[in-house]
């Protein structure tokens, strides 16, 4: 039935929470100063990298615990008695850890220990769900059952939200002997709901007590009662009632709208079940290769997402969390790689519906699982494949590294039975297991740079990813890096060689991206892995035509009747030539064994401050404005609905159901007790009621011209909209420009404006209440993301207010000083960001797994997410601007094998109402030497990684800490490197080439917003920069922390390309340095967000007045934010050159023209990183000062 599975899954279904729990409260706790000399003396003897966890037993297979759900009440009694018993739910088969294999004390820790993985095996088991934690780690997975309908859970008397569970990274067994870095803290959860302990982003595990395990290899089939619970789309949960208290008004406008005609908008299905499997093909599954645009239209990210390890699968009634496990199971069902039985059971939790990681076994009958007609490859000799049976002539002799015979005699590598258009990675693997860079010609990442006499080491342009040493033929296949990349493109082999380098590993994702052209595929039958559930793909083996093997796993596969067929050359007997297996991104339609409901509709709910500040910064005016430009636009179907609520010191609804003759106001003052007064006439149909929706946006600007409400009553509006949208799901949009003054979430200033530049330490980063965390894990379980929009010129505590979207998925935009005619860039940005806010795809009830080889472990996830189980992220939507990172460490040696892969799966359903599933494979080559790690070191995705550990370290233990961190890392590398390089001199900075431009990073990161000090900064945009490093791609993250300096006075026709028939220039970049700029010339710096354009006062005249618009330097205004279109070359390449970086990216970045007498000069001149501040080091100083603690 397979090789056994490593990583341990425990029951899932509704209410198996265990009440006790030992929890460490901070990944990243005490980091000491790197400077001081007596964390150096022992730093890098044998003991410097002690294991740290005490990882449980491997390939693991057990029994479920009972065969029975529990009522609560028996549950409760469980609880009672045993603390660590898990009651069993319908679920894949359960592992189990030792109950104290988490638990563990406070103590300092080496670098090493970095995001808990550098010294450390870890396990990616994870407990069952625990208790609501009042966290300020955003990054930590916390469940809510609160709001689930048709579920029996114990939860504590009182409580609405039920029993939650956090966790975060795995944390073993051991005590840390140094401290050099980030560390861990142990505290205690108690049993109760009532209290909450406050936790760091990387936190909180559980102890189970162990079960019953199964030696590896052995072929069990189990019987039991399986739990169903049956999944029911809330239609309930809103009090019609309205309290004797509460005032309902019906204000009518004073402009009639026509309306036309309403219909009901039912949703209804029927599940069809899974197809058999006939010996011919039944029908040629369709490809379509077309621009994404056109194929998947309103597909988005939600914004952000909770992250770090988790616990089993979470309740949650008709979820695309549920919607995952259950229609990649039932997938499995109809996929002929299963072969044990013709339907699935139908699941009830994400995990099994997105069909986990290597389950022992999925059969529900008594009967043996017949075994493949090949036995099964041991983990001794994983003689696996990435391509085809048969050897391109230069491959076929290429001799095996060690003299270990394959244990698979049914594999013939030299299998000739039809031919193949790529090497086969049997053959590859053999070819590539003795590999070391260091045999040969030593390749141009690996030559030894001298940072301190070495000055100018930035590219002339921006840095290309690396390439994996692989095949030609594989780096073909492989996925792109814009989509899918490693901090490493070699993979060290065993994880003590991974801590010798001292370099992080990690994924760094954009899943959802914009895609020009995407294979998108029809078929009846997606082919998959019966094991470990991974999908077909470019770097899979082809033993023979009829059988595969798992690239992931190793698992013989049955290669399925239909996937014989190639619907592009429409050829038989081809399996090798089919598209799944010629491209590494593809998007497979999902069938209806994909959905536990039908597909919901797109709904979106607009939640808007109306209160006097509200009004004073004008900002209903431009958006309303842009609603009506775009309204045709949004993405959806016929099925589309759209509501709207505003609220000050009351809270507003707007009747908009078809047949009234104009909108209708619905005031509800209680906001104490807050209702819908009329729950099925606030959620309209788009194209039903367009034109009263178009008279409420047209009115609205002008409804509260003459407010006085200064209150602001956000909470209650809030609960409002979770109630209008639980029955279906959706998106919330939200905007607020003040804090929260009124009700339940009401917040009070801690700012401390005399802190701002503050070199110690600095507070309040994390939230002041779960007010907002908790109703956004309510609103994950129905589905529904938060999208925040802070307009604000005061201090709004975004810390707080945060919440509600980094763990329901949603995104965060922010825009400080805002005001409609004072401040017209950023109403400016707004309106375009609005633009593509609206327009932009997006992806509803969408769950992401992430797989990789036997050997690697995911331990810890970074972004805006909920995780469901150990590689489970459930985002309640999904957008294409949207990044995730996620940290891995080595749990088995991968001396066996010479590839491993990765691969992200994202199902989710599109704006239109189908269920699809996007697929990522990377493929990255495994190395032995240290030199060959560092070769393959992708320093850009190593800072964008060390930067969302470095948040969840200021948040769980403090910003000092973070920064004492971020120079750990680079200073236990360099020392590393030079330690195992020969003829270095000691008194020398050497760096290879990889990582020449590491120290230049961390120092921008340390000068960055989210971590510099001794600079006035407040706290809402260091929050904000926060948010943006754990939610942002990695190509739009390298720009806010190392901007592009261009000089654009100059601009020629040598270095230019074409893109749109437009000539578009190429400057080359420049150092951030002041000794750069010139007074005679024009600097244009982009920072991601906001364009600089600097201009010298001597610079040439004819370039003000052909570019500017003026015709000297002194008649150029202080504030300008826009060029002029002028009929000259200089504007034209200036304006083509800014208009294709902005084109780049997402959202539209602010221009602002600086001149020496602009206040705006001192925002200009901080992001020149290379300079010496008052409160921060020169580049040169930062080198003499790492080189020092290298030295020591």
């Amino acid at each position: 039935s397979g090789p056994v599975q490593s990583r341990m899954q425990f029951p899932s279904g509704y209410g198996s929470h265990p009440p006790n729990y030992s929890v460490p409260s901070g990944h990243y706790s005490q980091v000491p100063n790197k400077a001081a000399a007596s964390h150096l003396d022992n730093q890098y003897r044998a003991s410097y990298y002690p294991t740290y966890y005490s990882a449980p037993a491997q390939n693991v297979m057990t029994p479920p615990v009972g065969t029975n759900v529990l009522n609560t009440q028996e549950l409760q009694q469980l609880y009672n008695k045993t603390p660590h018993a898990v009651a069993s739910a319908e679920g894949p088969i359960q592992g189990a850890i030792s109950s104290a294999s988490y638990l563990h004390t406070s103590a300092q820790q080496s670098y090493s220990a970095f995001g808990s993985h550098y010294s450390t095996s870890v396990s990616s088991s994870v407990a069952s769900q625990g208790f609501p934690l009042n966290s300020d780690h955003y990054t930590m997975p916390v469940v809510s059952n609160a709001m689930y309908p048709n579920v029996s859970y114990p939860a504590a008397a009182g409580s609405v939200y039920g029993q939650a569970f956090t966790s975060q990274s795995l944390p073993a067994v051991g005590q840390f002997k140094e401290t050099n870095t980030f560390s861990s803290q142990s505290t205690s959860v108690p049993h109760s709901l009532q209290q909450h302990v406050p936790v760091g982003y990387n936190s909180t595990l559980s102890t189970i007590s162990s079960v019953q395990s199964v030696q590896d290899n052995l072929s069990r089939t189990l019987t039991g009662s399986v739990a169903k619970v049956k999944n029911q789309i809330n239609t309930g949960g809103i009090d019609s009632s309205q309290p004797a208290h509460s005032v309902s008004q019906s204000i009518p406008f004073t402009k009639p709208g026509a309306g036309t005609s309403a219909s009901s908008d039912v949703i209804s299905s029927v599940r069809t079940p899974a197809p058999s499997l006939s010996s011919q093909p039944r029908s040629s599954p369709s490809v379509t290769q077309s621009p994404e645009s056109d194929l998947q239209e309103g597909m988005q990210y939600g914004g952000y997402v909770n992250n770090q390890a988790s616990s089993t699968p979470a309740p949650l009634s008709s979820s695309s969390d549920d919607e995952e496990e259950d229609e990649e199971d039932e997938e499995a069902a109809i996929d002929s790689s299963s072969t044990t039985s013709s339907a699935s059971p139908v699941l009830n939790n994400y995990d099994a519906l997105e069909g986990g990681g290597y389950p022992e076994t999925r059969s529900v009958t008594s009967s043996p699982v017949p075994s493949p007609s090949v036995p099964q490859t041991s983990k001794a000799s994983k003689p696996f494949g990435y391509g085809y049976p048969t050897l391109q002539p230069g491959y076929q002799n290429a001799a095996p590294p060690t003299p270990v015979q394959p244990s698979n005699p049914g594999h013939h590598p030299g299998f000739q039975h039809y031919p193949q258009q790529y090497p086969g990675v049997n053959q590859l693997s053999s070819s590539l297991g003795g590999l070391s860079l260091q045999h040969s010609q030593q390749p141009e990442s690996l030559r030894p740079v001298n940072l301190i006499q070495d000055r100018n080491i930035l590219p002339v342009s921006s840095v290309p990813a690396p390439v994996p040493n692989l095949n030609s033929d594989l780096r073909k296949l492989n996925c792109s890096p814009d989509s899918f990349r490693c901090t490493l493109t070699n993979i060290p082999q065993t994880q003590a060689l991974l801590n010798k380098a001292k370099l992080p590993l990690g994924l760094l994702l954009h899943p959802f991206r914009d895609l020009t052209q995407l294979p998108v595929i029809t078929s009846s039958t997606i082919v998959r892995c019966r094991s470990c559930r991974t999908y077909i793909n470019p770097f899979v083996s082809f033993i023979d035509q009829r059988r595969w093997k798992c690239n992931l796993c190793y698992r013989v596969n049955d290669v399925p009747e239909e996937f014989m067929y190639n619907p592009l050359t429409r050829s038989y007997g081809e399996p090798h030539k089919r598209p799944e297996v010629q491209n590494s991104t593809v998007e497979f339609i999902a069938s209806s064994d994909y959905m536990l409901r039908p597909p919901q509709p797109a709904v979106y709910l607009f939640v808007l401050d109306v209160s006097h500040n509200a009004v004073e910064a004008g900002y209903l005016t431009i958006v309303c404005q842009s609603l009506l430009e775009n309204l045709d636009k949004l993405p959806g179907d016929s099925r589309t609905r759209i509501g709207f609520i505003t609220f000050d010191s009351t809270v507003q609804f707007y009747n908009l159901q078809e047949g009234l003759s104009q909108p209708q106001m619905l005031i509800v003052s209680d906001i104490d007790d807050i209702f819908l007064p009329t729950p099925d006439s606030l959620l309209v149909n788009l194209h039903e009621s367009k034109e009263l929706i178009k008279d409420l946006l047209n009115a609205l600007p002008n409804m509260f011209t003459n407010t006085r409400e200064t209150h602001s009553a956000l909470g209650p509006a809030l609960q409002a909209a979770f109630k209008l949208m639980s029955p279906t799901g959706g998106r919330i949009s939200v905007f607020q420009t003040q804090l929260p003054s009124l009700g339940a979430g009401l917040l009070h200033s801690r700012e401390d404006p005399n802190q701002r530049s503050s070199t110690k330490v600095v507070q309040h980063l994390g939230p002041a209440t779960d007010f907002y965390k908790k109703l956004a894990l309510d609103c994950s379980g129905q589905q529904t993301a938060v999208d925040l929009f802070l307009l604000s010129s005061q201090y709004s505590d975004l810390a707080s207010l945060a919440c509600m979207s980094k763990y329901s998925a949603g995104c965060i935009y922010y825009y400080p000083s805002f005001h409609c005619s004072h401040n017209p860039a950023q109403a400016e940005k707004l309106q375009k960001d609005l633009k593509r806010y609206l327009t932009r795809k997006i992806g509803f009830e969408a769950v992401m797994r992430i797989r990789c080889t036997k050997g690697l472990s995911i331990h810890t996830f970074h972004g805006n997410f909920f995780v469901r189980s150990t590689d489970l992220l459930s985002l309640a939507n999904v957008n294409p601007d949207a990044g995730f990172a996620v940290q891995m460490s080595i749990e088995e040696s991968l001396t066996d094998t010479s590839l491993v892969c990765f691969q992200t799966a994202l199902l989710y359903t599109s704006s239109k109402g189908e269920r699809r599933i996007r697929v990522h494979t990377l493929c990255l080559p495994v190395v032995s030497s240290l030199a060959d790690v560092y070769a393959g070191a992708d320093v850009q995705a190593i800072i964008c990684l060390l930067a969302n550990m470095a948040v969840d370290r200021s948040v769980s233990s403090s910003l000092a800490d973070a920064r004492d961190a971020l120079v750990n890392a680079v200073v236990d590398s360099l020392a590393a490197y030079m330690s195992t390089a020969s003829n270095l001199q000691q008194s020398m900075l050497m760096a290879p080439n990889s990582l020449k431009l590491f120290p230049l990073y961390i120092l921008a990161l340390l000068k960055q917003k989210a971590f510099r000090t001794g600079m006035s900064t407040r706290l809402d945009d260091r929050v904000y920069a926060m948010c943006q490093m754990k939610s942002q791609p990695l190509v739009h993250l390298m720009k806010m922390i190392h901007p592009n300096l261009y000089r654009i006075d100059k601009l020629i026709d040598e270095s230019t390309i074409h893109v749109n028939d437009r000539v578009v220039p190429q400057p080359p970049l420049q150092k951030l340095s002041a000794e750069k700029l010139t007074r005679e010339g024009a600097f244009l710096m982009d920072c991601g967000s906001i364009f600089y354009i600097w201009i010298g006062k001597n610079c040439d005249n004819n370039f003000i007045k052909d570019v500017l618009g003026y015709p000297n330097y002194a008649s150029v205004p202080q504030k300008m934010t826009q060029l002029p279109e002028v009929d000259a070359l200089s504007s034209e390449r200036t304006r083509s050159f800014i208009s294709w970086l902005r084109d780049s990216r997402p959202l539209s970045p602010v221009l602002q023209v600086i001149k020496d007498e602009n206040p705006a000069k001192t925002d200009f001149f901080q992001h020149l990183i290379e300079d010496r501040t008052e409160a921060a080091f020169s580049y040169y100083e930062f080198l003499l000062n790492i080189q020092q603690q290298v030295c020591k």
